[in-house]
């Protein structure tokens, strides 16, 4: 795949596509939202690749949407043309694993962009944040419903409505992010976790990625039931009859293909 904004690279079974707009610190613009949604169907149709990292370079991750080209909208420019919504959002419908990993920056829709993979892992020199409120709009890409589901209302109001960036320690402290690295292994490390995952059955890392995406539509009883849904159909599956089997013949199992 050759795209102007993204570079990629694939390890194995793992996928990395890297945000790649170096002269506007990965401003997230059209054609890079664009790419980012053609490359990450490709990927999610690909057998052979299982789990997908997302990322930026070491200096910034995404440092927000494109201000210079948004500036000049109007309403008339935004709300028929569905901005955002019509092309930010299609890593949601991305069925495998998204692990972002974050060095340096990650404000307003770059922050929102973050919180949309399945979980983050971030170098130490990470900074999160949502300034949106300095350039006299709104976050629109989530900002104002997954942070507070991430961290809770208190310290997500305090963000939004102060515009101060949190470090890759708070953010690990309030649960916005899984682990941190320090800048020079975080790549190493994250390929290392993603790597693990993908030695996994996909079928039931797609199963888990989908119940858990449940859990913040739905009631917890249904959720519950959705979920065992799920675990009775596993055990007309290959990988159930590979990963017990292995568990009692004390063997690491072999889920390639399952």
């Amino acid at each position: 795949m050759q795209y102007a904004d993204l570079l990629i690279e694939t390890h194995d079974k793992v996928a990395v596509i890297r945000l790649n707009r170096p002269k506007a610190m990965n401003a997230l613009n059209d054609n890079m939202m664009n790419e980012l949604g053609d490359a990450l169907y490709k990927f999610d149709a690909d057998p052979a690749i299982h789990v997908i990292i997302l990322t930026g370079s070491e200096k910034v991750f995404a440092a927000g949407a494109d201000i210079a080209a948004m500036a000049n909208y109007t309403y008339a420019d935004t709300y028929p043309g569905n901005y955002i919504g019509r092309n930010w959002e299609h890593i949601l419908n991305v069925r495998k694993p998204v692990i972002g990993v974050v060095s340096g920056y990650a404000l307003g829709g770059g922050c929102e962009l973050a919180m949309m993979c399945d979980f983050l892992i971030a170098a130490d020199t990470a900074k999160f944040g949502q300034p949106e409120i300095k350039v006299g709009v709104t976050p629109g890409a989530g900002g104002t419903q997954r942070l507070p589901r991430a961290i809770g209302k208190s310290k997500a109001m305090d963000m939004l409505l102060t515009a101060r960036m949190i470090d890759a320690q708070e953010a690990l402290n309030t649960g916005l992010i899984s682990r941190v690295y320090p800048a020079d292994k975080v790549m190493e490390e994250s390929l290392g976790v993603a790597q693990a995952i993908a030695a996994m059955p996909v079928t039931v890392a797609m199963a888990i990625k989908d119940s858990v995406n449940r859990a913040f539509e739905t009631t917890l009883s249904e959720g519950v039931r959705y979920e065992r849904r799920y675990f009775h159909a596993a055990f007309g599956t290959p990988a159930q009859k590979e990963g017990m089997s292995a568990f009692l013949e004390k063997r690491q199992p072999n889920f390639d293909g399952k």
